[in-house]
C-alpha cells in the first residue's frame, strides 16, 4: 500500500460533469481541477453530478489534476417534504 503523504486533500464543488468520466471541481480556494472518481466510489457505483460537493485528493507535483474519494451526502431540507391538510384537496 502506498502512503499518503504526497498528497493534499481539499474540498470543492463539482461544476461539470464531461462525458468520458471526468470532472471540473472548483475548490475551496478560488482554483478548478479536472479530476476522475476514485476506485472505491466508482465499485460501489456512488453518483457524482454537478453541485455536489466533494473532497478531492491533489498529488503534490500536479495540482492540476486530482481523484475525487469522497461526495458529501446532501443536506435534506424538512420543509420541503411537509405537506399540509389543505395542500391534499
Amino acid at each position: 500500500m502506498g502512503t499518503k503523504k504526497n498528497f493534499v486533500i481539499v474540498e470543492g464543488v463539482v461544476t461539470t460533469a464531461y462525458p468520458n468520466g471526468m470532472f471540473l471541481v472548483h475548490l475551496d480556494n478560488d482554483m478548478d481541477v479536472l479530476t476522475v472518481v476514485s476506485g472505491k466510489i466508482r465499485y460501489r457505483t456512488i453518483r457524482v453530478v454537478p453541485g455536489d460537493r466533494v473532497r478531492v485528493e491533489l498529488p503534490l507535483y500536479d495540482l492540476s489534476k486530482g481523484r475525487i474519494i469522497y461526495r458529501h451526502p446532501a443536506k435534506r431540507n424538512d420543509d420541503d417534504d411537509f405537506i399540509s391538510a389543505t395542500d391534499q384537496y
